[in-house]
């Protein structure tokens, strides 16, 4: 039993260890990124000012264009096209950079939840307190999850915006040299550069809906899980119906967060695993509680046998998170018959 006791408190010493160095480079990561958005911000403040001296100049070409020389003309287009292209990655790369410092605080601030959870049932003298292999393998879920989901979204972020943007780049080089030998397939190419462009801001308006709903801060629970049943029904065309009981009102931000996150999760479950036609979720906002159905009719799968995998939070997760909040997490499902998840919190 010793010899147990003391495996396990050697992992959570090295589990403890290894999130204060996570600790350590994300605080890294921060300062370094706050030094790349100070230089950044002057970098986008003198291309501004670059470009509005071009475009004055390019005003002035144009009131006189048919004065002077087609060369000089052509000159003054190609530097204003450029100075353009230059803030708008400039710009880019600016957000991308707010963008970045805005996940990495939120992400230090889970380690270093995690880390207090830890002390909790981390003894120094070398012992073990009551709880600490409970924590220990929630603490280990959280993290694989956490690094699970960080994974998802960088595979996101490189199969679509990324490489979309790669496309443009390369479409554009193709439609300025086309100008100059054949205009029609120029404008052929910088309609479908526009077209392309549209469904790329699309892709990142439902990446950032994903990340963090602006509704959920402003409006609240319920209409946020409207608007994304809808994009999940367009998206994935697979029919969800929702219905929504009780006092529709708002929450506390951690439970709003939570019975979102959980929603997401079980419905990419449902696209990615089911195999199902159709969904329906019900969200009941009662005086007292808060619960959260989500089910449809794909081929199901044996509870007792469920395993996290590499399925974002996963059933279990959502189960330890909602036990963490005085809650409880059920699932009802067997094979050929569906799966049923609900979720009840204190509300």
């Amino acid at each position: 039993m010793s010899s147990i006791a003391g495996g396990t408190d050697n992992a959570l010493t090295k589990l403890h260890d290894s999130i204060q160095q996570d600790i350590d480079d994300t605080q890294r990561e921060l300062r370094e990124i706050s030094l790349m958005l100070d230089q950044s911000q002057v970098e986008v403040e003198k291309l501004s000012q670059r470009n509005a001296t071009i475009n004055m100049h390019l005003q002035q070409v144009e009131s006189k264009i048919n004065e002077l020389p087609v060369s000089e003309v052509k000159t003054a287009y190609e530097a204003a096209l450029n100075a353009q292209q230059r803030l708008v990655g400039m710009r880019g790369q600016l957000e991308k950079l707010q963008s970045d410092q805005h996940h990495l605080d939120r992400y230090l601030s889970s380690l270093k939840k995690i880390q207090q959870a830890l002390d909790g049932g981390v003894n120094l003298s070398g012992g073990k307190t009551a709880g600490s292999d409970s924590k220990l393998a929630k603490a280990e879920m959280m993290i694989q999850a956490q690094e699970t989901e960080r994974q998802r979204l960088s595979r996101q972020m490189h199969d679509g915006p990324a490489q979309a943007l790669s496309n443009f780049i390369l479409q554009t080089e193709i439609a300025m040299r086309l100008f100059e030998v054949d205009q029609e397939k120029a404008r052929e190419e910088l309609s479908q550069l526009k077209g392309a462009a549209s469904t790329t801001f699309q892709q990142v308006r439902d990446f950032i809906f994903d990340l963090r709903p602006m509704m959920l801060d402003d409006l609240g629970l319920a209409p946020t899980i409207k608007r994304y049943c809808n994009a999940f029904r367009e998206k994935n065309k697979i029919e969800v119906s929702v219905s929504i009981t009780g006092n529709e009102r708002r929450l506390e931000s951690y439970l709003e967060v939570m019975i979102f996150r959980s929603l997401q999760e079980l419905l990419n479950n449902v696209a990615s695993h089911s195999q199902a036609s159709q969904a329906k979720v019900h969200l009941d906002m009662g005086t007292d509680r808060i619960q959260l159905v989500v089910e449809d009719d794909g081929k199901g799968f044996d509870p007792d046998g469920m395993q996290l995998g590499n399925k974002g939070m996963g059933i279990k997760v959502i189960q330890e998170r909602a036990e963490m909040l005085g809650g409880e997490c059920v699932v009802d499902s067997a094979l050929g018959q569906g799966v049923r998840v609900t979720i009840t919190l204190p509300g």
